[in-house]
C-alpha cells in the first residue's frame, strides 16, 4: 500500500507517516484486524478519517482529497 500511495503524493501534495499499530494500545484497539490501514487528516482539522484498509483504494483516496 505504501508504494502505491507514494505515487499519488505529487498530485495531492501529502506526506506519509508510518506508525506501528502494535506499539500503541489505542491504535491497536481501533485497527487491530484492519492493518494495514490508511488514515488521513486534512490541515486545520483535528479529526482523522479512515480512508481504506488492506489495499489502497484509489477512489477512496481521491474522495478524501476532493471532499
Amino acid at each position: 500500500m505504501l508504494e502505491q500511495l507514494q505515487a499519488y503524493s505529487p498530485e495531492y501534495g501529502f506526506t506519509v507517516k508510518v506508525v506501528d499499530v502494535d506499539q500503541d494500545d489505542e491504535l491497536l484497539a481501533m485497527y487491530d484486524e484492519l492493518v494495514p490501514v490508511l488514515v488521513g487528516q486534512k490541515q486545520g482539522q483535528k479529526q482523522q478519517q479512515r480512508i481504506c484498509h488492506y489495499f489502497l483504494d484509489p477512489a477512496a483516496l481521491k474522495a478524501f482529497f476532493h471532499a
